[in-house]
């Protein structure tokens, strides 16, 4: 059983750095997890892979010390258990809107006494059969960890409550659901949104838990600090490898080179696939 990096810093109320990964290519798991990053956010709430393709990034990501935050889709209970016998340290619970549903995730994140978790033993979280069955249960109730994700205000008004709930580890905001949510989309500086990033934090202190969000730079990281965040998460590897390649372009751009950047035209140009040239000549 892998202990958790995560789990081990947030007890000793060290701030943890999550990075996310798009790409399918186990390499990029390896290579972050090798790096030393706490965690590798794996999103499975919005990419169509599936679990056993998760499987084969998570054992690339064993390799190195980065823990797995998976985020399944809202009420995907059932694959929350699949998740943690793939090897995910952690779970992100999107949508959360009640102290009741965070308890549904805890009782199907968590072994007896905790929750209900089944138990199988025969995948790579025990790994492979190789423990005591009662000290796998501790061990993994004591490694796995459990974020709750808060993306409308009627979800921050139960911030408190839902940090309350007995397994939960931390509250995380959406920023980018919340204002979409709430009639202000992408204004991440709006006063509503500042407004729940200060309820999430007082809940989370009042209980005893951590909170954290995505940070925009390493400025904004040191005030979500300030304000007590122990998780931060911050870029992915699409968007790594996009600045990436603009800087390529801006830099050979200024020795005469040109490029047909599909992505600076107009949608409908993008999408009917026309040239450059063809744009100019309509």
């Amino acid at each position: 059983m892998r202990i958790s990096r995560v789990k081990q810093k947030l007890n000793q109320n060290k701030p943890v750095l999550f990075t996310q990964l798009h790409l399918l290519d186990p390499s990029v798991f390896e290579l972050t997890s090798l790096m030393g990053f706490d965690g590798i956010w794996m999103d499975m709430e919005h990419h169509t892979y599936s679990v056993e393709t998760a499987n084969q990034l998570m054992r690339a990501a064993r390799i190195g010390s980065s823990d797995i935050l998976a985020r399944p889709a809202n009420g995907e209970f059932m694959r929350l258990g699949r998740m943690l016998e793939a090897g995910a340290q952690g779970i992100m619970y999107p949508r959360c809107s009640s102290a009741e549903e965070a308890a549904e995730v805890v009782k199907w994140s968590k072994f007896a006494p905790l929750g209900k978790r089944g138990f199988d033993g025969g995948n790579p979280d025990m790994p492979y059969c190789t423990m005591p069955m009662g000290e796998y249960i501790q061990q993994a109730n004591e490694n796995t960890f459990i974020i709750i994700q808060l993306e409308e205000q009627a979800a921050v008004d139960q911030a408190e409550a839902i940090a309350a709930v007995p397994g939960v580890d931390a509250l995380m905001l959406g920023p980018g659901d919340f204002s979409i949510l709430e009639g202000f989309p992408g204004q991440f500086d709006h006063p509503r949104l500042q407004a729940a990033i200060d309820a999430i934090a007082a809940a989370a202190a009042n209980q005893g838990k951590h909170w954290g969000m995505p940070t925009f730079n390493t400025e904004h990281a040191q005030v979500l600090l300030s304000k007590g965040a122990r998780l931060l998460f911050h870029m992915a590897d699409i968007i790594f490898i996009k600045n990436g390649l603009e800087l390529m372009q801006q830099q050979f751009s200024q020795i005469g080179f040109t490029f047909d950047n599909q992505l600076n035209k107009p949608a409908t140009a993008y999408l009917e696939g026309k040239s450059d040239e063809q744009q100019a000549s309509r």
